[in-house]
């Protein structure tokens, strides 16, 4: 009876060996899974940043800064579009002007053929098309169209310095009650003294006011100033700009 027990128990043990053996060569091989791309980490910052710095009656001047290279930003250039709404901008729709900046990823744009005194909204995008979601710039205002012109002669110069006409002129159909005109010298120009008008210069650059009793234009009417300048050499043309 041992000996029918023990043949039963090796006949078992070897059954349940070859069953080991063949399962575990059957068995399928691991392959392993593939490796998961993961979108790039960018820093929690906005890519590019911009905001309308300078106006005219015709153009607006956008600054911009780009702070993050694709694919978390963009590359230059940068094109400024405008759009006559906001909602318009939102959906990057109808846009009404646009221009384009340099190289520079740090610069200005300045978009023109606008219309005066005019509301305008920017939108941003890239060298390769790619459109800003972030920034929806505005609303930004063309300035007025101005209510007078000023128009500048050298009547005499010399080593030293030269004496300048400017005369004003109201190009509306109102009268205007006050007037002022601005410019840039080209070189080192410098006002001595001006007569019927008063020297009104700040940081940006040269200007002068009404002198109180010329103040009042009416529609085409006009006053003259003088003006004396010390400079090393006279200007060939002085550009003015006239506003109220």
């Amino acid at each position: 009876m041992l000996h029918k027990f023990g043949v039963l128990l090796a006949a078992a043990t070897v059954v349940v060996a070859g069953w080991a053996t063949t399962a575990g060569a059957g068995a399928p091989a691991t392959v392993p899974a593939p490796a998961q791309t993961s979108p790039p980490a960018c820093p929690p910052v906005l890519p590019i940043s911009g905001m309308v710095t300078a106006s005219t009656a015709t153009s607006l001047t956008v600054s911009y800064s780009i702070m993050l290279s694709p694919p978390c930003g963009y590359d230059p250039p940068i094109t400024v579009s405008l759009f006559a709404s906001r909602a318009d901008a939102e959906q990057w729709r109808a846009p009404v002007a646009a221009a384009t900046s340099g190289p520079q990823r740090y610069g200005t744009v300045t978009v023109g053929g606008l219309t005066p005194d005019t509301e305008y909204w920017f939108r941003l995008s890239d060298v390769e098309g790619r459109q800003d979601r972030y920034i929806v710039g505005g609303p930004a205002r063309t300035a007025a169209q101005p209510a007078c012109t000023a128009t500048a002669a050298v009547t005499s110069a010399w080593d030293g310095g030269f004496v300048a006409s400017v005369t004003v002129r109201n190009t509306g159909a109102e009268p205007i009650d006050g007037w002022r005109v601005r410019w840039q010298w080209p070189g080192d120009e410098r006002i001595q003294t001006a007569w019927n008008a008063v020297p009104d210069s700040t940081d940006t650059g040269p200007a002068v006011r009404d002198a109180g009793y010329n103040a009042t234009l009416p529609p085409g009417g006009s006053a003259t100033f003088g003006l004396l300048v010390a400079t090393s050499a006279a200007p060939p043309t002085i550009a003015l700009s006239c506003g109220r």
